[in-house]
């Protein structure tokens, strides 16, 4: 195993299978582990690049290699996908994926810590609750209008419902239903919060999340978002590449000379943690930039602050 220079894992729940190759790209091995058995397998491995796709269970076993003393890297796996020769399948994915390492200008993304997982998760949670809230209000404001009750959209309709209960002959099963429908919407507003309590706490342990609190704007929620998702940042190398990452640059559809650049793609995270720098009440008002005489709310208006402030997020999660 002395001439293994790069191994490929393809990533399961219970099987896992590898392929080897020597500095010259050729296979040398290739074998089907379980869980526990590639742990042995690679504890007598010589030092390493390991590389895997970026995902499910990815970052935990990058945290694991690292400990053996290997040198993990994950690829999304959208890199590795033109890789794949011929008809898929476990080992041809992880030939591809030895292939997509070993280009020279492959980006790679950086493993998270155990903290950057569990920070991760309860932000994911409370993105479910806030759209089970949204889903609740929805269903009560469309059993309403089915009776003729027109109700403004948003959360009107919970304060609102006794009122409509008494005002109106609904029939008493639906009456109970909808009374029911406010009860788990105040649930999950008391859930919403108190995962907010607890990303408050867990941001106070962090170093990273404490400096990115110190710019104007940031909140709780920004401020854990970017800390999960970047880290110290040091795996890019301009605040531009972070911009880019997180979708902030516009999208380019180039070809025969002629530039065309769309909109901001949000492709890093849906809650684009930036996005909250290009709502209509935030302004540049004070800022000496073109951008601050820029009509608010413009689509233009939203790729420049949002470009724009992702270099001072970027250098503030640095280490001082």
């Amino acid at each position: 195993m002395e001439n293994i220079a790069l191994i490929g894992i393809d990533l399961g729940k219970n099987s896992f299978h590898i392929h080897c190759q020597d500095h010259r790209g050729k296979a040398v091995y290739r074998k089907k582990f379980t869980r526990p058995k590639l742990i042995e397998f690679l504890a007598t491995c010589p030092a390493t690049t390991i590389a895997m796709e970026a995902c499910g269970g990815s970052h935990f076993m990058a945290r694991k290699l690292e400990e053996l003393g290997h040198f993990p890297k994950l690829i999304s796996p959208q890199f590795v996908r033109p890789f794949v020769k011929s008809n898929k399948n476990d080992f041809v994915d992880a030939e591809a994926i030895c292939e997509a390492a070993s280009r020279p200008s492959m980006r790679f993304v950086q493993p998270r810590t155990e903290s950057q997982q569990a920070m991760r998760a309860l932000h994911r949670v409370r993105e479910s609750l806030v759209q089970d809230k949204v889903k609740t209000t929805n269903q009560m404001h469309a059993f309403l209008l089915e009776f003729g009750i027109s109700v403004p959209r948003g959360a009107a309709v919970i304060s609102r419902l006794s009122t409509l209960l008494e005002d109106s002959s609904l029939p008493l099963y639906l009456s109970q239903l909808l009374l029911k429908l406010q009860q788990h919407y105040h649930y999950l507003v008391e859930q919403i919060k108190d995962l907010e309590s607890q990303l408050k706490r867990k941001l106070d342990e962090d170093e990273v999340g404490q400096r990115l609190l110190s710019i104007p704007c940031v909140g709780t929620l920004t401020a854990s978002t970017i800390s999960t998702e970047i880290g110290d940042g040091k795996q890019y190398a301009s605040s531009r590449d972070f911009a880019a990452a997180t979708g902030l640059v516009p999208r380019q559809y180039s070809t025969g000379g002629r530039t065309t650049l769309l909109g901001i793609s949000k492709r890093g995270n849906k809650r684009s943690e930036l996005c909250w720098f290009s709502v209509p009440g935030y302004s540049y008002k004070n800022w000496n930039t073109s951008l601050a005489s820029w009509p608010t709310g413009s689509g233009s208006c939203c790729v420049g602050k949002a470009t724009l402030s992702s270099p001072v997020l970027w250098q503030t999660s640095w280490p001082e």
